[in-house]
């Protein structure tokens, strides 16, 4: 469970970087609950084919939080946000996250 939360904010972070095949089947498969059964299914190719690009979108998801750390950072900023008393300093923040 963990994990599907993890990637979803991945996802949240990097989806416009990747294709929208993976795109759409990520969204299929972590958003819509739909198996990988149903996934090929709908777009007429075989569940190993859904498998493989939900793995290599997985792959680019975290080599993308490995080099540019967008939800790390946003996290660090989430749990500084938390300690600001200053409400007007402490909205400002919340503009930028």
């Amino acid at each position: 469970m963990e994990d599907i939360l993890y990637y979803n904010e991945l996802y949240d972070c990097y989806s416009s970087l990747l294709t929208d095949k993976q795109r759409v089947y990520f969204e299929n498969y972590y958003f819509d609950n739909l198996s990988l059964s149903e996934i090929a299914d709908n777009f007429d190719v075989s569940r190993n084919a859904v498998y493989k690009q939900l793995q290599i979108t997985i792959e680019k998801l975290e080599e993308y939080e490995e080099k540019l750390g967008l939800n790390n950072r946003k996290k660090q900023l989430e749990n500084i946000m938390e300690r600001i008393n200053d409400k007007k300093i402490k909205e400002e923040l919340e503009k930028l996250v």
